[in-house]
C-alpha cells in the first residue's frame, strides 16, 4: 500500500515536470533549434538524457488486465523440483514491474489455498519494462511433500498456483497438478523477484 501511494505521488511528480517542460517549449517557439544532421552539444545530450529517464519513469504500473500468468516446470533434483513464473504482456500497451509477487498452491478444484503461501527467496528486484509480448520470470523452488512424515504433511492435491502480481490484491490461477502439505507450518514454495 505505502509503495503504491509513493508510485502515485512520483508519477505525478514527474507528470508536472513533463508539463512544465512542454508549456516552456511553447512559450518559447523562437529558441533555437538543432539543425538536422549536426552534432549534439553536451546540453543537447544531457536534456534527451533526462526526457528518455523522464519517458521511462512514466510507464504506467502493470495491471492483471496487462499481464497473464503461466507456469513453465525446468528441473528436479534431490527433492526439489524447479520452474518459473511467467507473466506475458498480453495487453496493447507498455507497462512496468516490480518485486515479488504472491505465489501460493491452490486445490480442492475451488480455489482454496493448500498449506502455506511461498516464502521469498532474498535477491535485488529490478524494475521490469514490458513491452506487449515481453516476459518477467520468477524462480519457483518447490520441495517435494511426499518427502515429509504424512502425520506432519498432511497431503492435499493440489490443482495449481494462485498468482499475484506485485502490489496486486487480485489473483490468477494457473495450472500445476502436483501434492501440497496441509500443515501451514510446513513451507514447500519459495520464489524469487521478477525479472526480465
Amino acid at each position: 500500500m505505502v509503495r503504491s501511494v509513493w508510485h502515485r505521488s512520483l508519477f505525478l511528480m514527474l507528470g508536472a515536470c513533463a508539463l512544465a517542460v512542454v508549456a516552456t517549449l511553447h512559450l518559447h517557439p523562437g529558441a533555437p533549434q538543432a539543425q538536422a544532421g549536426a552534432p549534439a552539444g553536451p546540453s543537447s545530450s544531457a536534456a534527451t538524457g533526462a526526457s528518455t529517464r523522464a519517458v521511462a519513469t512514466a510507464v504506467p504500473e502493470c495491471g492483471d488486465a496487462d499481464l497473464t500468468a503461466s507456469y513453465r516446470a525446468r528441473d528436479a533434483a534431490a527433492g526439489h523440483r524447479y520452474g518459473v513464473i511467467r507473466l506475458t504482456d498480453t495487453g496493447d500497451r507498455t507497462c512496468v514491474l516490480q518485486g515479488y509477487g504472491g505465489l501460493s498452491y491452490v486445490g480442492g478444484g475451488n480455489g482454496a489455498q493448500v498449506g502455506a503461501p511461498a516464502d521469498r527467496d532474498p535477491g535485488t528486484a529490478p524494475r521490469v519494462v514490458l513491452h506487449p509480448g515481453d516476459r518477467a520470470r520468477s524462480l519457483v523452488s518447490e520441495a517435494v511433500a511426499q518427502d515429509y512424515p504424512r502425520a506432519t504433511c498432511r497431503p492435499a492435491p493440489v490443482d495449481g498456483f494462485r498468482v499475484y502480481l506485485p502490489d496486486s490484491t487480485r489473483s490468477q490461477l494457473v495450472a500445476h497438478a502436483t501434492t501440497g502439505c496441509r500443515n501451514s507450518s510446513v513451507h514447500l514454495l519459495s520464489h524469487e523477484p521478477f525479472r526480465g
